[in-house]
């Protein structure tokens, strides 16, 4: 099958900063990849390079195939590329319907686009009031006016820029719920940038991994889920302690300090009555222990070197 997208050495400089060093990746037909990375790792940077807000210093840029090259919005929306930014792009004392006209044609009739934004709604399965006024809307209802404002142009790429940062968990629900329908049943090619690990691990199909904007890695979350390794959390007194005597009874086991008390122990085929048993005649605390899946924001810190996200 042929990518939707591929990058090949993208690369964006902004003076002795480099933002994206020499990204590869691979978006296919009706999937949904997330690139992840902490605030500041090259994310934004990438999607404006794709939709053609930002100009690449190097690199290639292939859509359906076809070598492109993106230098303006208009360029991407010809190609069939609509994007959805980080920030609110909405004024407050408009309605939806006429913060969307002002991205339409010249001479766009005000009442067919209020027919289509209805239209539009009902095919997507996204509630959005033509008439509401953006400053009665909440955070999450903004974001529909957004995305739908995108799906007006009919693209077969949609890109959104941290879609779900500042929603309420309702809200975060309900915009995964529709992303996962304009994927899987609209065919709808979707490429998100995020941080919030634990939505993405339930949103989407791949993940491309940026840091310092480098993509370090790019995986399907079915091959990361075949990775992922079990382990025992530890919630003790004391890991510093619990370590030394770790060491000393189980010498060669495999744990991580997480802080001053709470510890992981990876061999899973250790004795943990033993463990246990060991700590408490010690005199060290133990408070907790349960056998745990590493989360993407393990692999996460994992991949980046103990780098958190947030």
């Amino acid at each position: 099958m042929i990518p939707r997208l591929k990058l090949v050495n993208v690369t964006k400089r902004y003076g002795s900063t480099v933002a994206n060093d020499a990204i590869s990746l691979e978006v296919m037909p009706g999937e949904i990849l997330s690139v992840l990375g902490e605030n500041g790792a090259g994310k934004s940077t990438l999607m404006k390079i794709i939709f053609g807000s930002v100009t690449p210093d190097e690199g290639e840029i292939y859509f359906d195939g076809r070598k492109v090259n993106i230098s303006s919005p208009a360029d991407a929306r010809e190609l069939g590329i609509a994007m959805v930014f980080q920030h609110f792009v909405l004024f407050e004392t408009l309605t939806a319907k006429e913060n969307i006209l002002l991205g339409m044609p010249e001479g766009t009739d005000p009442k067919e686009l209020e027919k289509e934004i209805i239209e539009k709604s009902r095919h997507y399965g996204i509630e959005v009031d033509p008439n509401a006024i953006v400053n009665d809307l909440s955070m999450g209802e903004r974001q529909r006016v957004e995305i739908l404002r995108a799906l007006l142009t009919n693209p077969k790429l949609l890109i959104l820029d941290e879609p779900i940062n500042g929603l309420d968990p309702i809200g975060i629900a309900e915009i995964r719920k529709f992303l996962q329908d304009l994927s899987k049943e609209r065919g709808k090619t979707i490429l998100i940038s995020s941080h919030i690990l634990s939505e993405i691990d339930l949103l989407a199909d791949d993940i491309g991994i940026i840091h310092e904007g480098n993509l370090l890695e790019e995986s399907s979350m079915d091959e990361l889920r075949k990775k992922n390794q079990k382990y025992v959390l530890f919630r003790v007194s004391s890991t510093a302690t619990a370590a030394r005597i770790l060491e000393q009874k189980c010498g060669g086991v495999k744990y991580r300090i997480e802080d001053d008390n709470v510890m992981r122990i990876y061999d899973m085929d250790i004795d943990l009555s033993m463990v246990n048993q060991a700590f408490i005649t010690n005199n060290i605390g133990v408070y907790e222990s349960s056998v745990c899946d590493e989360s993407l924001e393990d692999y996460f810190k994992e991949i980046t070197g103990g780098v958190g996200i947030a």
